[in-house]
């Protein structure tokens, strides 16, 4: 079974590459985030034509989160603990798989910038619900996947320069701190499940020419509970398109979880 997880910095922008990633790559599960668009905005029919179900959580001009799946779903709109939050951040769906189900949600933690301001406060609040979440969803100990763009550089291997990031609220020493808080309730991190390698990053910069020196950093991640952990065989990152045409500035990463039952 093959997840993947893709900002892809407006869906009405990029339909053309998302379907060719569909086509392409056709993962079982495909998260999105940064949609920029109402529900009744998104390509339903070009996706469905794909021969995907779609559950969206959408938002005029911002935010914005998708799950896409070659199977029925069942799907929550909305992280827990706030029931003032307006932003469309979180979408969870129930999976069917084999004889038994995998727990996929797509994930657009907030940025947090300026980290003087209220936005940072309401990144960390954002964080803490999402460990609240997170908890009770593992005593389910069921497969469980918390995939997307974190907004967070979880260590200095993780970002071309790290003195450039410092005081920055994706590497904040509070924000990597729930981060960390956030794994250790018995997370694994898929990509640093597979290797320890530095350099390998999920986003680039349209400025000054980011891409093309390979200033970038990884802030996509895929997390999983013990049952997944288990079944993980690889993870890629699909990084050539990062070079197409007006791209996304992140990349899709995906990963593979071994049987179905």
């Amino acid at each position: 079974m093959q997840i993947a997880t893709w900002n892809v910095n407006s869906v009405r922008q990029r339909t053309e590459h998302l379907l060719r990633y569909l086509r392409e790559v056709g993962p079982d599960v495909l998260c999105l985030q940064e949609l920029k668009c109402v529900d009744e905005a998104f390509p339903h029919a070009e996706v469905e034509a794909q021969g995907y179900n779609v559950a969206v959580h959408g938002q005029k001009g911002f935010n914005g989160v998708a799950i896409l799946a070659k199977a029925p779903i069942e799907v929550t709109r909305g992280l827990p603990g706030d029931p003032d939050d307006d932003h469309a951040r979180y979408i969870e769906a129930i999976v069917p798989n084999g004889a038994g189900i995998v727990r996929v949600a797509s994930i657009y933690l907030p940025n947090g910038n300026p980290p003087q301001t209220d936005k940072y406060a309401y990144k960390l609040a954002w964080m803490d619900r999402l460990i609240a979440h997170a908890k009770s969803l593992l005593l389910l100990e069921e497969r469980l996947v918390l995939a997307g763009d974190y907004n967070v550089i979880e260590s200095a291997r993780d970002c071309f320069d790290p003195a450039a990031w410092e005081g920055d609220a994706l590497f904040l020493p509070e924000t990597r701190a729930r981060f960390h808080t956030l794994l250790n309730l018995g997370l694994t991190d898929a990509l640093r499940a597979t290797t320890d390698a530095a350099g390998l990053y999920t986003f680039w910069d349209y400025q000054a020419g980011a891409w093309q020196r390979n200033k970038g950093i990884c802030i996509d991640h895929v997390l999983l509970s013990p049952q997944a952990a288990d079944r993980l065989v690889k993870v890629t990152i699909d990084k050539e398109l990062r070079g197409e045409d007006k791209p996304s500035d992140h990349v899709p990463v995906r990963i593979e979880l071994n049987g179905e039952a």
